[in-house]
């Protein structure tokens, strides 16, 4: 493994398996009024039934949403994880464990795009860019607070200190990595609280970090159920 620390901006979220498709929220809705026959919307073409999703949206008729499944994989700071993971209904995790691999030196360091400044009282703040002097201040003292960091981990370990023990001087933005599991509901609840967003019937004010995440997954989500994520933002992105 290579001691050299990596700086890195972006996270990774990647969809690496998936049982979801729109024709799922029909058949699940259609069994209270046709039972068994509900199993013909299987081969159906959904798009002749968006109607009955834009209602049940509409609705809050939340269950037959929750007949599928996805599975991400995610490389993202630990601090995204601690708030992601605040998600429990609905949802499934298995994260990378500091106690039994050693913990790769790749940290996080915001990029130019990221806001810097923060205004307001709590629950109405907000972030503006920051000066390019601010900007520099933060990469180079967050870097040099990393490799410090990373020395003193790598110290402990060939003094033959336990990970478990070791990994405690690590910083929040050391990257991880995960398999996050849920079903359309949970994610819509999750979108909702992530995403900050114009067509939103509820304001959210979503750390940068986690939005990143909360937009790729969202991507990916809408191109397995775009009759389904269409419902969601025309009904204002709140979960059903």
């Amino acid at each position: 493994m290579s001691d050299e620390p990596r700086f890195l901006s972006e996270v990774t979220v990647e969809l690496v398996r998936q049982s979801a498709a729109d024709s799922d929220v029909l058949w699940a809705a259609r069994v209270s009024t046709a039972g068994e026959q509900s199993l013909e919307e299987l081969t159906k073409d959904p798009e002749r039934s968006k109607g009955l999703i834009n209602f049940l949206m509409r609705d809050r008729h939340g269950s037959p949403f929750e007949h599928n499944s996805m599975t991400f994989f995610v490389s993202a700071p630990i601090l995204v994880f601690r708030e992601f993971q605040r998600h429990r209904v609905g949802w499934s995790y298995n994260e990378e464990s500091g106690r039994y691999r050693e913990l790769r030196p790749i940290f996080y360091v915001p990029g130019a795009d990221r806001p810097l400044v923060q205004q307001g009282k709590p629950g109405r703040y907000e972030f503006h860019a920051g000066s390019d002097e601010q900007h520099k201040l933060v990469s180079e003292a967050m870097e040099s607070s990393y490799r410090r960091a990373y020395e003193a981990y790598q110290e402990m370990l060939e003094a033959g200190v336990a990970r478990e023990v070791a990994r405690a001087v690590l910083p929040v933005g050391t990257y991880s990595t995960m398999y996050a599991t849920c079903n359309a509901r949970s994610l819509m609840h999750f979108l909702s609280l992530r995403t900050k967003d114009e067509q939103a019937r509820v304001p959210s004010f979503p750390q940068y970090e986690i939005e990143l995440v909360a937009r790729r997954m969202e991507a990916l989500w809408a191109e397995l159920m775009p009759l389904t994520h269409a419902a969601f933002v025309a009904n204002g992105r709140t979960a059903p």
